[in-house]
Parts: C-alpha cells; sequence; structure tokens
C-alpha cells in the first residue's frame, strides 16, 4: 500500500508561534537549501520560475566560502535545479532525494518504477477535464499540480491515494501539489548521504526548507546535531528557527558568507 512520506515522530514547535531567526555566525556548517519558496519565490506553474542574477550572485560567493558545503535539495529534478540557479550549485539533490548528485558531478538516481506511467496517464486524464491543472512527468515521479485551480485540491487527493494503494508508490503533498514518486527516499535521506562524504563529512548540517516535504530534512539535520529553518508563516514542524520569506533567505545566506 502506498503511504505518506509525511508522518512526524518529532515534537513539532507550536503552529501560532513564530519562530526566531537562525544565527548568521555558525561552526562549520553545511548548507542544504530547498528551491521553491525558499530560494525562489512560488509561481503558478513550474516553468514560470526562473534564474535570478542576485540569487546566483548569493550562491556562488555562498559555496566557496564555505569549502562547498551548499546543496540545493529540491522536489524538482536536477536539470530544473540547473536551470533556476543559473549552474550555480555543484552539489543537488532532486525528485525528493531520488537523484543526488555529488560536488564532484557524478550522478546517483533510483530506477524507475513502472508504477509512475500509469500515475502520469492517470493525472494526464485528470488534468484533461480540469483548466488549470498540470501535470509534471519526472520520469521516477509525477506530480499534479493544482495552484491554478484550487477547486480540483479534493478531488486530486483522492486520486493520488487510490493510484498510491494501486501501484505501491509514495504520495508526496506538497504546496499546491502532490506527487506520486518511487518509493525509498527523502529529502532526509538526501541530507544524509551527503553528510557522510566530503565535503560536507563532519560539518553541523542546517536545512531551509518551506513546505511538507523539507520536514524530513529538518528532522535529519537534527538527528546529525545541526538544525531545521522553516521559511514562511508559522506551523507545525521539526524546524527550531524561521525565516518570513525568500528576501530574508538571500539575506541570511549573505550574512553567514560575509560571517565564514
Amino acid at each position: 500500500m502506498g503511504t505518506s512520506d509525511l508522518t512526524l515522530d518529532a515534537a513539532p514547535a507550536a503552529a501560532d508561534v513564530r519562530l526566531p531567526a537562525p544565527p548568521t555566525q555558525l561552526i562549520r556548517p553545511a548548507l542544504f537549501l530547498d528551491l521553491d519558496g525558499v530560494l525562489a519565490e512560488l509561481a503558478d506553474t513550474p516553468d514560470a520560475v526562473v534564474p535570478e542574477p542576485h540569487r546566483t550572485e548569493v550562491l556562488r560567493a555562498l559555496a566557496p566560502r564555505l569549502g562547498g558545503r551548499v546543496a540545493i535539495i529540491s522536489g524538482r529534478t536536477i536539470d530544473e535545479i540547473d536551470r533556476i540557479s543559473d549552474g550555480s550549485m555543484a552539489a543537488a539533490s532532486g525528485i525528493h532525494g531520488l537523484e543526488r548528485r555529488r560536488p564532484d558531478g557524478s550522478l546517483l538516481r533510483a530506477a524507475p518504477d513502472a508504477g509512475v506511467r500509469a500515475a502520469v496517464e492517470a493525472f494526464e486524464a485528470f488534468a484533461s477535464t480540469r483548466p488549470g491543472v498540470l501535470v509534471e512527468d519526472k520520469t521516477i515521479a509525477a506530480g499534479l499540480h493544482f495552484r491554478g485551480a484550487p477547486e480540483a485540491a479534493a478531488d486530486a487527493a483522492v486520486l493520488t491515494r487510490e493510484l498510491a494503494d494501486e501501484t505501491g508508490l509514495t504520495m508526496q503533498p506538497g504546496n499546491m501539489v502532490i506527487e506520486l514518486k518511487t518509493p525509498g527516499a527523502s529529502k532526509g535521506t538526501a541530507l544524509k548521504a551527503f553528510m557522510a562524504e566530503a565535503p560536507f563529512l563532519g560539518a553541523t548540517p542546517v536545512m531551509l526548507g518551506d513546505d511538507l516535504t523539507d520536514e524530513h530534512g529538518f528532522r535529519a539535520a537534527a538527528e546529525l546535531g545541526g538544525f531545521g529553518v522553516l521559511v514562511g508563516p508559522p506551523r507545525e514542524t521539526a524546524a527550531t528557527f524561521g525565516l518570513p520569506d525568500v528576501s530574508s533567505v538571500l539575506a541570511w545566506l549573505e550574512a553567514v558568507e560575509e560571517s565564514a
């Protein structure tokens, strides 16, 4: 039976309490950054998020100052990460940990699950009768985006749960999107895999994220002696610190770079 990745066993912060801003002076940090909602503003469609010169400048300055201990961990593919970040990040993980590129450029990728094809076809049939719903085929995952048709959210959730049960794929709810993905990986497993290798080995992990999919990253960072930073409005979370928006994230990254 397909299951959600989002069960939390860590004590969450209260949903109505604004978390304090993270410190800018850190001892040998390793930064793991979500993309949408953290480094880039959310948009109506995935393709509407584009490279931005200031973001690129910040990322290109940050990685050398931290000895390469910076990675983007996203639900997007690595190709999409590279497009939006303008190729500024050597280390990256895409599709919620199902693909991962080490700093040396070597790429690890999960094998495709046959159920993904069935999910894509079902999602496309669903979207064909609902204007504003978009389907994203990532080969090893399928996404159903309904930011342009929020009234479709309930029906999208029902369909996705049924497909998860039928295919054994993992259901991954997100911000106005639900995905079905090949089981066995999360943003937390990606963070831990990076932390087991140079140049991240022995550093203090810090995960910045805004979405439910980032909770695994927050928990993994805490397990390894670091912490999570929730970006956006307060909610129940395993993160320890918070930042209000994308502009504050970029300002915080600049401050970390200056203090490194």
